[in-house]
């Protein structure tokens, strides 16, 4: 029985000595959390889509509690509805989101493009992109795989006639589809925004016009009508941008004077 004892005893005191240091240490090294956190993180919606610029929503609200600089307005997936809710909760003042959505700027689709080969393979974007770059004719436009599409939260991205299209109606602008997408042709743009160039094409024109019909050639029209100064072909393509394109008289010029069309209107101004 005593050499049970002296067994045992050490084997108690080794174990109450480290409990106390455990506990100890726990409160001396404790990270103290912010009482708002809990608060904050409620009023997000949990897509932890990365859209506001931090890891998650969990990251978002902890930089929302740990700096006022930290504005309470980069929840685009929640809208106004979280930035009211979060303006409340940290007692700032509202500010208003910038609804965006996402859109793809190609337009080659089977009646503008050609297959440049049978392709035999994985279903997706990704795979066929490291064929040769694609199937199709342009190797800057949409592989139609729909890899898009199948990171959407909202089902608001279909694979149409080859070619991935965006209902601007169900996109909450959580931008995933934007770092899926193999070729980066999807971008979120303000929702009130009118004119969307559908070509990403950088070759010179006459080499884009005889890989898609529908292809920005970089004729520059679109430049000379914008009275805004918010279109420049770079690259041999045009882009827009949106923090010019606004309050523009005619907001369809530039869509109408596209050579090719490549340029359209999303939604009116507002």
């Amino acid at each position: 029985m005593n050499e049970i004892l002296i067994a045992v005893i050490p084997v108690v005191i080794i174990g109450i000595i480290c409990a106390a240091m455990l506990v100890i240490a726990s409160k001396l090294m404790a990270v103290k959390e912010d009482e708002r956190f809990p608060a904050v993180r409620d009023c997000l919606p949990g897509a932890n889509c990365g859209a506001c610029g931090f890891a998650g929503c969990d990251g978002y609200a902890k930089a929302l509690c740990e700096s006022s600089e930290t504005p309470a307005n980069l929840c685009i997936p929640g809208g106004d509805s979280v930035a009211k809710q979060l303006s409340e909760v940290l007692g700032v003042e509202f500010e208003d989101v910038e609804e965006q959505v996402a859109v793809v700027h190609c337009s080659g689709d089977c009646e503008h493009t050609q297959d440049k080969y049978e392709y035999h393979g994985i279903e997706s974007c990704a795979a066929a992109k490291l064929m040769f770059g694609g199937k199709g004719s342009c190797s800057y436009g949409c592989l139609g795989f729909g890899d898009c599409a199948a990171v959407c939260p909202q089902n608001a991205i279909s694979v149409v006639n080859g070619v991935a299209e965006v209902c601007s109606a169900d996109c909450i602008g959580c931008g995933l589809c934007t770092r899926t997408c193999p070729n980066r042709l999807i971008s979120l743009v303000p929702y009130r925004k009118a004119a969307v160039v559908k070509c990403s094409n950088r070759d010179k024109g006459a080499v884009t016009r005889k890989a898609c019909s529908a292809g920005c050639i970089g004729c520059k029209k679109c430049e000379k009508v914008c009275p805004n100064g918010a279109i420049k072909v770079s690259d041999n393509v045009a882009a827009i941008d949106y923090g010019k394109c606004k309050d523009c008289p005619d907001f369809a010029a530039c869509a109408e004077n596209c050579t090719t069309k490549c340029i359209s209107t999303m939604n009116a101004p507002m």
